[in-house]
């Protein structure tokens, strides 16, 4: 552990152990919560690396998001390039990297005499398999548990080794001890998340101009519809006291924002929900849990369900035009692409331009209307979203399509950027979503009551 690390660590452990004696998570709603960054990381974190999907055919869900988001092939690692423990194909868009994998077969490796174990802190033999982490095993029992779903919410950190060990000394259950990949200085470790889902840290020595040692990186068509980087991953756990606290603790992460059901619900169902962000508030992580005695079961309990447990619900991808983008995605609705949760009302429209005429010209607003794109806005920015339809076979993960408007500062160096969470996460679009997606469950609810009933 370097002495940097150590340091950080000293300086942070006092008032994460004064804090964290005992659980000192309580909601108090979004009118109530009090935003403040006491820049209380345990390790120094730079930003959402990579999301890695694991499905039964890493080929077919490639070409899928390829297509529908305009997402190019980058790179790859499998049977071509001597890969005989996994299938992995990379994505990117802007800094956004989504990586898909699949198992090959658990004996392909024993019949070739192929031994993909992969280098620890203690062993610096580099590992043939690209993903050291990687289990043909845990993967089919991954996929026949949840489908497709996302494995590892990565990020990059300065040193994986030491965010790894201070992460299990403060609570986090290990997944995947600190493995070298490859012989450049670039380390992946892993611990769980929640459910089945890991946190991932990667560092390198250096960057690696691909992706990750053992990638090769391919020549395809070039797509681009906008999209940029990955703004947030959220999680739907069983219990929301218990995660945050547990991810807080290992992490040093701070509460960025949270909702309860009569902040978000309607009148049929809710959920609470808490963002956690890292120092820079660049890397959120939003978490929800249901609500019980509604009208109608919580979304976040059919997800659960379908999923069986916790897992990732969505991810929010930040486009630089939503308008591009959505013009884009939606040729591609019904034919290979995404299709979109059910616009709402026109009342709805009229009552935008008394809210953001300030901020989106009226051409802008009739495009939000014609596309479906829901604005909100907060004490900071406004907020431009829209979320596709569940993008597999079970009513559980989507997308969110995102563009932030405001909160332009600069650093020290000058360089303007954006303020992490700009705009908020919707809180004014909730009741709309939730009530497409109830829509949405209730013709899966009639479809299966008939079928019921006719056997």
């Amino acid at each position: 552990m370097g002495k940097e690390v150590e340091e950080e660590q000293k300086k942070t452990d006092a008032a994460h152990d004064s804090n964290h004696a005992a659980p000192s998570f309580k909601l108090v709603g979004y009118a109530n919560f009090v935003r403040s960054n006491p820049r209380s990381d345990r390790f120094p974190v730079r930003r959402f690396h990579h999301i890695e999907f694991w499905s039964s055919d890493a080929t077919n869900a490639y070409l899928r998001f390829s297509w529908g988001l305009g997402m190019t092939f980058a790179a790859k690692s499998d049977l071509s390039t001597g890969n005989l423990t996994h299938a992995s194909y990379l994505l990117r868009s802007g800094n956004l990297q989504f990586l898909f994998s699949a198992p090959y077969s658990s004996t392909l490796p024993s019949l070739l005499n192929y031994n993909p174990a992969p280098a620890t802190a203690q062993n610096s033999n580099p590992a043939p398999a690209p993903i050291p982490s990687f289990s043909a095993a845990a993967a089919h029992h991954f996929i026949a548990s949840h489908g497709l779903g996302v494995r590892a919410v990565a990020i990059e950190v300065d040193d994986a080794v030491s965010a790894f060990e201070i992460s299990v000394a403060h609570g986090a259950v290990p997944s995947a001890p600190p493995a070298q990949i490859g012989d450049s200085g670039a380390w992946l470790a892993e611990v769980r998340l929640y459910g089945d889902v890991v946190l991932r840290y990667i560092s390198f020595e250096k960057p690696d101009p691909v992706f990750l040692p053992g990638f090769e990186a391919v020549e395809s068509y070039p797509l681009d519809f906008g999209i940029r980087r990955l703004d947030h991953a959220v999680g739907n756990v069983t219990n929301l006291a218990e995660a945050v606290e547990y991810v807080k603790t290992f992490t040093g992460f701070h509460e960025f924002a949270e909702f309860t059901a009569d902040d978000v619900g309607t009148a049929e169902s809710g959920l609470n929900s808490v963002v956690l962000a890292n120092n820079e508030e660049m890397v959120l992580l939003p978490m929800n849990e249901p609500v019980y005695g509604t009208k109608r079961k919580s979304q976040i309990q059919t997800f659960l369900e379908h999923n069986e447990g916790a897992g990732l619900q969505h991810l929010a991808l930040v486009s630089e035009d939503i308008f591009k983008t959505m013009r884009e995605m939606r040729k591609r609705s019904g034919v290979g692409g995404f299709e979109f949760m059910p616009s709402p009302p026109p009342t709805y429209y009229k009552n935008l331009r008394q809210r953001a005429s300030d901020v989106l010209s009226e051409e802008q607003m009739k495009e939000c209307e014609e596309l479906g794109i829901l604005v909100d806005r907060d004490d900071q920015g406004t907020l431009l979203q829209i979320f596709t339809k569940p993008i597999g076979d079970r009513p559980t993960i989507f997308l969110e399509i995102i563009q932030r408007v405001g909160c332009m500062l600069k650093d020290g160096e000058g360089k303007t950027y954006q303020k992490g969470g700009c705009g908020g996460f919707g809180k004014g679009n909730f009741s709309e979503l939730f009530k497409s997606i109830e829509e949405y469950e209730k013709t899966l609810e009639a479809k299966i009551t008939v079928e019921s009933g006719a056997s």
